[in-house]
Parts: structure tokens; C-alpha cells; sequence
């Protein structure tokens, strides 16, 4: 537990999941997504009202998806599908073959690293995560899912920046309020 503390404070500090470079591979046909339309997306999202926030989430998550291979598409379904049916195993086998066939593709870490983080494999699990956040720093997924697991380790005040990161970006999302206004007070200061 000491290691994975040490290795999060590390790679937080050097900057592994606040880069300010994104490397965005649209170009590659092991990655689909309108980089424009993403965009769009993100700028109506920072701005939407509880309402319209949920559709737009969809919209991003669904452009985020496509990887531009039906076979690739095939094998993100079915590490997805073994996740919520709690094969972790089976998972993480499908998303690995994923990410060796379409290594630009940002979701296929994103996918795998809940499969980790589901098997409680929290190492490969950040590992991903960072893979994910370096191509693509606003996947509010992969930074949720970051804070969850710094808060798991004891890391409160690093789970808060990155809550704070996710506000800028996502600041309707489902639950996020409580959990900074939670992580505020059980830091000493006054919940929101």
C-alpha cells in the first residue's frame, strides 16, 4: 500500500494525469472519434444545465467509443459486457487483445482500467488510467475513476484536485457535488 501511495504522489507530481500536451490520434483508424465534434461536445458540456448535461455525457461517451474497426468495436463490447457481469478475468483478456490491436484507441485503456480497478488490481489499473488522461486529459471517466482510487488509498487531498479538474470540465455530473462537498469536509474545511 506504501508503494502504490509512493507511485501515485510520484506520478501526480511529475504531471502523468495533468498533461498539458494531449497526443489526440484522430488520424489513425484505430481511432475514430471527431476530434472537432469532440470538442463541441466538451465546450457544451462545461456549459450545460442540468437538463441537457446527461444527453450531452452520452454524446461524448458514445464519440469516445468509436474506435473505427467493427472487430475492435466487437472486442470493446465484450470486455464491457464481461466487466458488468463481473468476469474480470474474461475482461481484462478481451480489453488487453483490444489495446494490443488499437494502441491509440484511448477507450480500450479506459475499459480495461475499470476491469483492474473491478478485480482490485489498482496498479494496472492507474497505469491505464494515466495511458487514457495522456491522450485524451478530459475523459471525466478516467479522472473520476482516478479520484476514486486515490480516495481508496487514502489520498483525500489529491482525490479533491482531481474532483476540481473534473468541475471544469463536466460540472453537472451525477453525484460529483456531494462527493467534493464529502471530500472538503473530511479534509477540515466547510462542505459546499
Amino acid at each position: 500500500m506504501k508503494a502504490l501511495r509512493q507511485f501515485l504522489k510520484c506520478a501526480v507530481a511529475s504531471g502523468l494525469f495533468f498533461v498539458g500536451i494531449v497526443v489526440f490520434c484522430t488520424s489513425s483508424a484505430a481511432f475514430a472519434a471527431d476530434a472537432v465534434r469532440l470538442d463541441d461536445l466538451f465546450d457544451q458540456l462545461s456549459q450545460a444545465d442540468p437538463n441537457e448535461a446527461g444527453r450531452i455525457e452520452q454524446d461524448i461517451v458514445v464519440e469516445m467509443s468509436r474506435s473505427g474497426s467493427d472487430a475492435m468495436d466487437l472486442l470493446l463490447e465484450r470486455g464491457r459486457a464481461a466487466t458488468q457481469a463481473g468476469d474480470f478475468s474474461s475482461a481484462i483478456g478481451h480489453l488487453t487483445a483490444l489495446v494490443d490491436h488499437a494502441p491509440e484507441f484511448p477507450e480500450a485503456y479506459n475499459a480495461r482500467a475499470t476491469a483492474y480497478f473491478m478485480a482490485g488490481l489498482y496498479g494496472p489499473a492507474l497505469k491505464d488510467i494515466g495511458t487514457v488522461l495522456t491522450r485524451e486529459p478530459r475523459h471525466f471517466g478516467a479522472l473520476s475513476g482516478l479520484a476514486v482510487i486515490l480516495e481508496e488509498t487514502g489520498d483525500e487531498a489529491v482525490a479533491l484536485e482531481v474532483l476540481y479538474k473534473i468541475r471544469e470540465i463536466h460540472p453537472q455530473m451525477e453525484g460529483l457535488s456531494a462527493r467534493i462537498a464529502a471530500l472538503e469536509l473530511a479534509l477540515g474545511g466547510t462542505a459546499l
